[in-house]
């Protein structure tokens, strides 16, 4: 399955980063290596992870990562597992 990083994926990891990296910019570069790594283990078995508390629909998955909260959604049809959004866990998406 390929992986596809939304926008708004990107912008917020983008403001998570540049947070993180006012502590430390090498903090911030290890966060999005490590992060990065977790996503590519999606497509190994996507339903892996608890359907999301964000939306009502089966397709959507959360990852839990140190406290961050990445939606996906799996296309079992297309073969394509599209990353919609990470948040501090519990906030909206």
């Amino acid at each position: 399955m390929q992986i596809i990083r939304s926008k708004k994926y990107l912008g917020s990891l983008q403001e998570i980063m540049r947070f993180i990296s006012l502590d430390s910019k090498k903090r911030a570069l290890t966060f999005r290596n490590q992060i990065d790594k977790q996503i590519a283990t999606i497509p190994e078995m996507p339903y892996r992870r608890r359907k999301s508390i964000y939306f009502d629909d089966e397709s959507i998955r959360d990852l839990i990562y140190k406290g961050y909260t990445v939606a996906y959604k799996v296309d079992e049809e297309k073969s394509i597992i599209t990353v919609l959004g990470i948040k501090k866990y519990k906030a909206e998406l």
